[in-house]
């Protein structure tokens, strides 16, 4: 396939293509067969664009080390391969330069589930959690459903809307009042696409370790930094850092392999990770299957060249929603992300509440997107846009918002 270079807008022929259509119905996809239970609609009437899974097809490396296992045919128990955590340890030195300890780190089937063990591990019921809303709907969900209390420290919207800030001075004042237990923070930030900046992380980690407040960073999308963006982890930026941290990241929205299970997560502080990573283990709740070992281990070690080029494919289908609505739907606006593959929309000037906002994309455009409102009541008058996919399939789909949008 043919894609631009950032360094130079330069066409040069790359190795992989993003432009095949792939049929996933039928597989079992998240994201085409539970379209009739959620949307209330014929999956074959609806594009979906919600959940964060990528239309392309696997890196190839990735797809025959686990095929290479599977010639096999004895699928007994496995171990992580002797180099497996020097080879993640090495990604992340790489990729973000960040040095990381190999005792530091632990596996873990999902930062979902991960961030529920340190929930249940370290708070227990009726302690305090924050999160910073709009955020990833899991923050909330998991800390309700496991009787903890959430507290809302909002991100504050810029002036000229293009994106949002944190609200540092509410935070130290939530630390101070309601002497939460933890907070759960997104960085790179779901749905909105920031990196915070290493100031603002380094405050949050001052303000934490002064209020005795562990800090779980969410860094799920950190490999998938977009137009030059260098990503920050929460835990490199100071000493305050290390000692309240508990990061998650994986290789699962990088490289498109989130049905395999495979994360990570890293404690630097020794006295913070001793019991906790005892407990995982004799829980077993840190023992991998191998099909997520082997998956990752291809990733880190040869998957890179293939990330370099999905980079670039992301860029440009951002920038043709961008040009696209605004030039035949200008009442949408895109809140351009500096991580993922993710759109935030503005859809207030469509003069529509949540709902009718919902039942527009659904019934009107025939897209199925998330509700801005799943992110937190500041999300409402926004949607989430899911932009990896095939550009055709792209254009197809923004068409049909924007006829949907100048028919209303």
């Amino acid at each position: 396939m043919i894609f631009l270079s950032r360094a130079n807008n330069t066409a040069i022929m790359g190795k992989y293509d993003f432009d095949i259509v792939i049929d996933r119905r039928g597989t079992h996809a998240m994201k085409y067969d539970s379209l009739t239970e959620l949307y209330g609609v014929d999956a074959s009437e609806v594009t979906p664009m919600w959940i964060a899974d990528m239309e392309f097809a696997v890196c190839p490396e990735i797809m025959g080390a686990i095929t290479r296992r599977f010639a096999n045919p004895v699928l007994g128990y496995s171990c992580p391969p002797e180099d497996y955590w020097s080879t993640v340890a090495g990604w992340l030195k790489r990729r973000h330069g960040w040095s990381v300890k190999t005792d530091s780190m632990a596996f873990v089937a999902g930062v979902v589930r991960g961030i529920a063990f340190a929930l249940n591990f370290f708070t227990r019921p009726g302690d305090k959690v924050v999160i910073q809303p709009p955020v990833y709907h899991p923050f909330r969900n998991v800390t309700e459903g496991n009787g903890r209390i959430v507290v809302e420290n909002p991100l504050i919207p810029t002036a000229d809307g293009s994106g949002y800030e944190m609200d540092l001075e509410g935070l130290e004042e939530i630390f101070a009042r309601e002497k939460p237990r933890m907070m759960i923070l997104c960085n790179p930030h779901n749905p909105v696409g920031i990196q915070w900046s290493a100031e603002t992380l380094a405050a949050v980690a001052r303000m934490a370790r002064r209020h005795g407040v562990i800090v779980i960073s969410d860094e799920i999308h950190a490999d998938l930094m977009l137009y030059g963006t260098r990503h920050i982890p929460f835990a490199s930026v100071s000493e305050d850092a290390e000692a309240v941290s508990i990061t998650f990241g994986a290789p699962s929205k990088t490289f498109n392999i989130p049905g395999l299970g495979s994360s990570w997560m890293i404690i630097p502080n020794e006295e913070l990770r001793r019991d906790f990573f005892h407990w995982m283990e004799v829980n077993e709740f840190s023992s991998p299957l191998f099909t997520a070992t082997e998956a990752t281990e291809a990733a880190y070690k040869y998957g890179e060249a293939w990330l370099e080029e999905l980079i670039p494919y992301l860029e440009g289908n951002i920038e043709a929603t961008e040009r696209y609505l605004a030039e035949h739907a200008d009442r949408i606006r895109v809140i351009r992300p500096q991580a993922s593959f993710l759109i935030w929309l503005d859809c207030r000037a469509l003069g529509l509440d949540q709902e009718e906002i919902e039942q527009f994309f659904i019934h009107k455009a025939h897209l199925a997107l998330n509700s801005g409102a799943m992110f937190g009541s500041q999300g409402r008058g926004f949607m989430r846009l899911n932009i990896a996919l095939p550009r055709t399939q792209l254009l197809k789909a923004l068409e049909q918002l924007a006829n949907a949008v100048n028919e209303k």
